[in-house]
């Protein structure tokens, strides 16, 4: 998918495709405890298959219940990225020296060394804006994030680092709905359950 090249006349459909960065935006009636109105930032996307983790759905725990030497720290929110590998903690940061981090995308790198963040965190390092951590992530096989997205169910956009990286977003999911333009401004006024209106 990343490696198709476009003309000019093409860059509205480029820019339609998911790819490593992007982030994509569910469509409100999109019934799934995890996925209903979530935002997925794309850790990885290839023609075998996609990776990404949900922005937008706090885990009732915080990062300090499971990580035992983190304790006595502040609080540390905790996001649900996805119904895949839920009993495996992912952390997406934007710290460059952490080693066997993986770039992916827009100056974020996805885990690396843990033993170097506990260090960043234990030593004062700001967390709010640098460092997010997940539970589970999302993914797709091949073929199948395609699919969804000719279905609709989900719509392909960019955010900017602080936005992805800000976990007290709680309307992330509204504001890059009206950051797709008029014609998906009335998702915004959907009721999150149809049935009910």
């Amino acid at each position: 998918m990343a490696n198709q090249k476009f003309s000019n006349s093409d860059e509205s459909i480029k820019d339609s495709l998911p790819s490593k960065g992007k982030i994509l935006i569910s469509e409100p009636f999109l019934q799934d405890n995890v996925f209903s109105r979530s935002v997925i930032y794309l850790v990885d996307c290839s023609d075998e298959g996609s990776i990404g983790l949900v922005l937008n759905k706090n885990f009732p725990l915080d990062v300090n219940d499971i990580v035992k030497s983190l304790k006595e720290t502040n609080n540390i929110p905790l996001f649900c990225g996805g119904p895949v590998g839920s009993d495996t903690l992912f952390y997406l940061h934007n710290l460059n020296n952490i080693t066997n981090a993986i770039d992916v995308g827009n100056g974020l790198y996805l885990n690396g060394n843990f033993e170097q963040i506990k260090d960043y965190i234990l030593n004062n390092g700001e967390i709010e804006g640098h460092i997010r951590f997940f539970l589970g992530y999302s993914g797709w096989d091949k073929g199948q994030l395609m699919n969804e997205i000719k279905r609709k169910t989900w719509v392909v956009s960019s955010c900017s680092i602080e936005e992805t990286m800000n976990t007290k977003n709680a309307t992330i999911w509204d504001n890059s709905v009206l950051d797709l333009g008029n014609k998906y401004k009335i998702w915004t006024h959907f009721p999150y359950n149809p049935a009910l209106n």
